[in-house]
This record gives C-alpha cells, structure tokens and sequence, in this order.
C-alpha cells in the first residue's frame, strides 16, 4: 500500500526510529490493515480511519488476540501517529485515535539487578579474563576461523566485555551495536552514542571499562583475518561481522544465567535499568541520569524513583528522629 510505504520511509529517514521501532510499526499498522480493510486501497484504509473502528479494534486486540493492555497502548500509539502525518499530508481531518480511550495498564516498575551481585559477576569473571587476554594474544592472524579454542576465548571476553558496557554506560542494545571505533575515545575517557531519533550523547567511562575495550581490541587486531578502520563496527561477532540483537541476548543470557545472586528477567535492558536505578539510589539527581540515559524527556526518567522506595525507606528509619524514638 503506497500510502503505508511514504509512512514507514518517513519514519526510518526523517525521524529517524530506530529499526527496531520502524519493524514494530509495520507490524501495527499491516495489523490494523488486515483487520478492517478489504484490498489493498489508501482510499479504503482512509475510510476505515473512524474514531467507531479504532475502537472496535482495540476491543478485537483485548478480547480475541488476548494482548496486555500495555500491548495495545503501544498499537494505539503506532497508529495515533500514522493519523497525525496522515493530517500532515491533508489525507485526514482528524486523528481518531485521539477520541478513543485507551485501557488502563499497571504502573510496570523497572526490573534490576543488585549491585552486589554484578560485582560478583566481574568479580569471578576477573580471573579468566586476564588469562585468555594471553591466550588471544598468543594466537595468529585468523585463529578465530582456525582454532576452536580461540573462539570460545574470544566468545567469553566478548560476552564479558558486552555486560560491561551495559551496566557502566547503560545504553540501549541498538546503541551498543552501533558503536564504531570511532566511538571509543580513551584519550577522552568518553564514548560517543547514537541514540533515539539520531541524537549523539558523550558518555563518560570508568578505567576499568577503558581497559577492557583496548585489550578487546588488541585481540581484535591480531586475530581478525583483515585490518579493521575507525568506521567499522567497535563489537563484532566471532565471524568478524557487526553484532545483531539476538546475538546480544544470547551473550547476556549465558553470561548471567549461572551469576549467583542474578534472577529475573535476563535481558540488555535490565541492565540499563541496573544502572539507573544504582545511580540514583547513590544519589544521583534525575536530569543527570536523563543526561545518561538518552532519554527525552524526564517523565521516562521518574520511573526510577520508585525503585528508591526501599532506599529511602531505610534512611527514614534510620534518620527521622521520630523513627529512631520508636525503635
């Protein structure tokens, strides 16, 4: 449908979503295609664009497909904004969508990891860490594609090296796969990130972190098959190509998933939420983890707060002196 098609490039090269975002997306609005238009005609999808339809398909996405109602806010939400540049363009009056109300959804508090039990982690994963650097070092030009036991080195201080970033920069998983080299700035002690919408932010890097970055790329370069340049990915793949998200997953998972202390959910975004949440709990004031975080607005940075509750609980007790009588 040439309509959608003007639609999902706008998206991708004017506002720049994230491809993630963009495939999403897609997938809603080809949803809400199906579901009320017969053909493949902008006139009829138009036509279908009433605040009565909209409705109907939220019930249809609630009652038949079963979806949470954060689910079907986020379908809402992809088709709110197909409407507004559909208005944009003068195919649309109006944005029906607007009109419609949307289900209630639970406030979903950030899921995170302790800080004690990720110190753990690097902790335990210190001492193999330092010897497979010799390992990798010791190895020849190309033994990634040679050498099974250069790989599986390789795999664990990529693994590694992919938890480190997350937790001490606690950036998106798209943004950790579109690091170049040229990002990495060790003069600087800085990472430059892409986030949403094509937005650039410096990062800041702690020396343990800067470390671990040179000697990956030590081994990088001596390993690899070809020389690698400052516009070539900062992360690759025991193949020699750019990480994607289903490899990032499956790192984190295997890295965490036997980590005493860690349970929960095993995913790249808790430990951006681990971050987030630590900085704050020491202290840390909300526009500077905004600042951090990428966000683009400090409403999506409060959410943190919640994850204080126990924090502040316990300086309340310990400090009130109303509390302290009590006890």
């Amino acid at each position: 449908m040439a309509i959608l098609d003007e639609y999902l490039d706008y998206v991708r090269f004017v506002r720049r979503y994230s491809s993630r975002t963009a495939e999403i997306y897609e997938d809603v609005l080809k949803n809400f295609i199906r579901y009320c238009v017969d053909g493949d005609a902008s006139s009829a999808l138009l036509k279908a664009l009433t605040p009565t339809q909209v409705r109907n398909y939220e019930v249809y996405l609630l009652d038949a497909c079963r979806m949470k109602p954060r689910t079907v806010n986020q379908h809402l939400s992809a088709l709110s904004s197909f409407c507004r540049y559909l208005i944009s363009r003068k195919m649309l009056a109006s944005n029906p969508v607007s009109v419609v109300k949307r289900p209630k959804q639970e406030q979903r508090l950030p899921e995170f990891y302790r800080d004690d039990a990720l110190e753990k982690y690097f902790q335990e994963t210190a001492w193999w860490a330092g010897r497979e650097s010799l390992d990798l070092h010791a190895g020849q030009k190309g033994d990634l594609n040679r050498s099974k036991t250069a790989k599986e080195a390789y795999m664990r201080r990529l693994s590694r090296l992919i938890i480190s970033i997350l937790y001490s920069t606690g950036m998106r998983r798209a943004e950790l796969i579109s690091l170049t080299r040229a990002s990495f700035d060790p003069q600087r002690k800085v990472l430059q990130v892409r986030g949403k919408g094509d937005k650039m932010r410096t990062i800041p890097l702690v020396f343990s972190l800067i470390e671990e970055i040179l000697v990956y790329l030590n081994a990088v370069d001596m390993l690899m098959e070809r020389p690698y340049g400052s516009g070539d990915p900062l992360l690759l793949t025991p193949a020699g190509g750019k990480l994607y998200p289903s490899f990032v997953d499956r790192a984190v998972k295997a890295e965490l998933g036997t980590a005493e202390g860690i349970s929960g959910r095993l995913s790249p975004h808790v430990l951006r939420h681990s971050l987030a949440t630590e900085v704050l709990s020491e202290g840390g004031d909300l526009y500077s983890i905004k600042e951090l975080l990428g966000h683009t607005s400090l409403a999506a940075t409060q959410i943190y707060t919640h994850s204080s509750i126990a924090q502040l609980s316990k300086v309340y007790q310990s400090a009130h002196p109303r509390a302290k009588k009590r006890r």
